[in-house]
């Protein structure tokens, strides 16, 4: 399985403000859906932060996402562990394959896949 990118989410009702700060840190916005908005770097499209009122589809919202190649496997793998599944594998309607797993800390980790990468 490889890791594609790592993603802090930030819960926050300051979106716009929130932009206007990372953007002084050289982020720039790549998606918004409202409820989510994602920044990166225009030199490093990777290095991106998540800012979200809510999940709009889980019932918690993700302190992380982690993206992978393979969301099956990851789920699989997490599953078998044992590990607490906090929203279970789905396909979403903005493209993504994804489940919610809770880590030793107790933090939310939002794990996917883009579906057109499978």
């Amino acid at each position: 399985m490889t890791v594609r990118r790592v993603v802090p989410n930030i819960q926050s009702e300051a979106a716009q403000e929130s932009r206007e700060f990372y953007g002084l840190l050289g982020f720039e916005e790549v998606m918004n859906h409202g409820w989510i908005m994602t920044l990166a770097s225009p030199t490093t499209p990777a290095a991106q932060i998540s800012i979200m009122t809510q999940d709009r589809t889980a019932p918690v919202t993700p302190d992380m996402s982690v993206e992978v190649d393979d969301v099956d496997a990851a789920y699989a793998a997490v599953r078998d562990s044992g590990a607490e599944i906090v929203h279970p594998l789905q396909d979403e309607e903005w493209g993504v394959r994804r489940f919610f797993v809770r880590d030793p800390n107790g933090r939310v980790v939002n794990v996917l896949s883009h579906r057109s990468s499978r």
